[in-house]
């Protein structure tokens, strides 16, 4: 998608050709600025990918690079190029044309991916690109992508001329990250594919920006599946293949205060905390568990919300990713909770109570990490012990005004309406009895207030003293 927004942005501002017409029907058409900069400059736009592939060292990478943007130059404008300087070039050519460049850049950032410990050649590289685009007169825009921010070297940032918008920091571009809601859904109708479905695999990625009148959310989907997702008219993980659960694990098993809860705690659908602003913008330099949860902020493995401060895996195909790490590590007792939320899923549907309280009490036993010292806690080990839900359902969770209880409810998804609805009521030391009672009064929440159907009603209640769960599901039908 970065390339697709360089190609775009060159297309726009390029002087060597009228390109009106391929934005006279999009939004940009109508703005005030639109004609003032349309096809008024010369654009330089490199992928830096090419340039790193096809060299050995950060000195060969950035001559190479150097003598083709010249050679270009120089058929342009045989008349004022003389030197091997590309700063002294351009300074030339703009002194006689007065003509600023647009400078594109896609990939900056793939060095300090492939070469995340030569620190050397990293600073050298970015000591070129300030020298070659900071304060600068013939540099109209520098436009970069990438997926890491800009590295900081001490107290500041050697690149500290351009404005960062980032998976954390959005800014006023939150809204085109990605997909929109309205775009999704309009792919969805047009490929006759569900929009529910598609919201379940690929929605998640919550963006915001901060304005004077308060924050503006937008909840953005991946470019990349959503497109291969209708083309193939199956869902299923595609964003993922650009990148591997082995690069996921990595990071998720860190040896870091926290990390392995945290992770826990993601993955049965609890918001995490964090302090974006020790991450020092590389894959290398982690302080606490913060800076590499902020790292799989922007490789995409978790989403950030900016108002609430605190990170999410932000969909199905992500929380894949998760599960087909933690299988191949040594978290055995987090893959056997996995394991068995199938079988039990079922015990539910088939109203065993004593099952899924003995299921329940397994996932709680062995992953010990999660500590029961409140209600937030009893939901989480819920939430991970019924995992497989998300196969059938949307999974909300809701919270509501008292002491002693919190709310989760399976909703099916429309492919998924043989499944009945379930509302799960979870009680802190005290007993199962009136619990569905307490549920039928409380009208089954406002997350069921539309839904018509069968629904199954569980209260599930922990005995500190005991340390047992205890189970009692009642079966009805939802009318209105």
């Amino acid at each position: 998608m970065s390339a697709m927004a360089a190609d775009m942005l060159a297309a726009y501002y390029g002087r060597g050709e009228d390109s009106s017409k391929l934005f006279e029907s999009l939004e940009i058409s109508r703005a005030k600025s639109y004609r003032k900069y349309l096809n008024q400059y010369d654009v330089i736009k490199v992928n830096m990918q090419e340039f790193f592939s096809t060299t050995a060292s950060m000195d060969e990478m950035l001559w190479i690079l150097q003598a083709r943007i010249i050679a270009d130059l120089k058929r342009a404008y045989p008349d004022y190029v003389d030197g091997s300087h590309l700063v002294f070039v351009m300074q030339d050519i703009f002194a006689f044309t007065k003509h600023p460049f647009v400078v594109l850049i896609d990939e900056w950032d793939c060095f300090f991916r492939e070469y995340q410990q030569d620190k050397e050649a990293q600073k050298k590289y970015l000591d070129f690109l300030r020298a070659w685009l900071k304060d600068k007169d013939y540099i109209a825009l520098a436009y970069m992508t990438g997926i890491l921010p800009i590295k900081k070297y001490g107290s500041h940032s050697a690149l500290n001329m351009f404005t960062e918008y980032s998976m954390t920091e959005p800014g006023d571009l939150a809204e085109y990250f990605g997909f929109s809601e309205n775009e999704v859904r309009a792919l969805c109708e047009d490929y006759k594919m569900s929009f529910e479905e598609t919201k379940a695999w690929y929605d998640g990625y919550r963006m915001v920006t901060h304005t004077e009148d308060g924050d503006r959310c937008y909840s953005m989907y991946s470019p990349k599946s959503v497109v291969e997702a209708m083309l193939r008219h199956k869902f299923g993980t595609y964003w993922n293949q650009t990148e591997t659960y082995e690069a996921l694990k990595v990071y998720i098993q860190m040896d870091m205060d926290g990390l392995k809860n945290a992770v826990i705690r993601m993955m049965a659908r609890e918001g995490v905390p964090i302090n974006t602003g020790t991450f020092s913008n590389d894959m290398t330099t982690f302080a606490t568990k913060d800076d590499v949860l902020t790292l799989l902020v922007h490789l995409g493995y978790l989403t950030y919300d900016g108002a609430l401060g605190t990170v999410t895996i932000p969909n199905k195909e992500v929380s894949q990713e998760y599960v087909n790490a933690v299988s191949t590590m040594e978290w055995q007792e987090v893959i056997h909770s996995l394991e068995a939320s199938r079988k039990l899923l079922e015990s539910l549907w088939d109203m065993d109570g004593k099952a899924v309280a003995e299921g329940i009490d397994l996932a709680h036993n062995e992953i010990s990490i999660l500590q029961y010292n409140d209600e937030n806690a009893l939901s989480c080990t819920i939430n991970l012990a019924f995992y497989f839900a998300r196969e059938y359902y949307t999974v909300i969770r809701e919270l509501p005004s008292g002491k002693g209880f919190a709310d989760i409810c399976f909703i099916p998804r429309k492919l998924h309406m043989d499944k009945p609805a379930v509302v799960i009521e979870l009680k802190w030391n005290q007993t199962t009895s009136g619990v569905i009672a307490q549920i039928k009064d409380k009208h089954y929440v406002d997350a069921l207030k539309d839904y018509r159907g069968n629904l199954l009603l569980a209260g599930i209640n922990y005995n500190k003293k005991t340390k047992k769960h205890t189970c009692v599901i009642e079966k009805m039908h939802k009318e209105n």
